[in-house]
């Protein structure tokens, strides 16, 4: 294995992935606030918000998905069981008495087992669950008819808001993640210059060389 620097973000994968980061932000500020967390935004402005929010980041969430399948990249996101409870072992505890990370960035993965797992939960279970939830909680007047109407909206009520906890939840671990280890910049840069220090096999970084030599950044004495 060499280390080089290496594209592994493109753009369209920065830009999709700071334009949700906006748009999840407005939505848990608005939609903390119409559940009466906070009365920073009145009621009205925060519906609306809300909703173009929503629907905004529902079409940035249909051309990820398109860009995920075509280029192959919904791959990394497939968990897997080795190296899982290392992973676990590290972030529990060995992460606080200084310990290496038991998992290497690698030119074909970027999520270690711990990370992949818990994108795949995100991405085929909150997501979906806080779409459809909110999708249903916008059309009521469509389908609010008979007794059971009122009961229904409070368990759709109950789903959407539990998986906008759950997300909550994912960034600030995320956010504390990002301080640890080499530090919250040096987490961050690669998500905002595309480059980041991976481990490349002979054959990988011949690969590259020879075909994508624009992902490589020269070997200087300093690396």
């Amino acid at each position: 294995m060499t280390k080089r620097i290496v594209k592994v973000y493109p753009r369209f994968e920065r830009a999709w992935h700071w334009v949700q980061a906006l748009l999840i932000g407005v939505l848990l500020l608005t939609g903390l606030g119409l559940n009466g967390v906070h009365h920073l935004i009145p009621f009205g402005p925060a519906v609306m918000l809300h909703t173009i929010a929503a629907l905004v980041l529902l079409v940035v969430w249909v051309f990820a998905t398109f860009w995920l399948f075509t280029t192959g990249t919904w791959r990394q996101f497939i968990p897997k069981i080795e190296g899982m409870l290392e992973t676990a072992r590290y972030y529990a505890y060995g992460i606080f008495k200084g310990e290496e990370a038991p998992y290497k960035k690698v030119f074909w993965r970027k999520h270690n087992p711990l990370q992949a797992a818990t994108y795949f939960g995100l991405k085929w279970f909150v997501f979906p669950a806080i779409w459809v939830s909110g999708i249903i909680y916008l059309t009521y007047n469509f389908w609010d008819s008979g007794s059971d109407a009122t009961l229904i909206l409070q368990v759709v009520r109950n789903i959407h808001l539990l998986a906008a906890y759950v997300i909550l939840a994912f960034i600030i671990v995320h956010v504390y993640l990002l301080t640890t280890g080499h530090g919250f910049r040096a987490h961050v840069k690669p998500m905002v210059t595309g480059y980041d220090e991976i481990d490349l096999t002979p054959a990988q970084e011949a690969y590259l060389e020879a075909n994508e030599p624009n992902r490589l950044k020269p070997v200087t004495p300093a690396e």
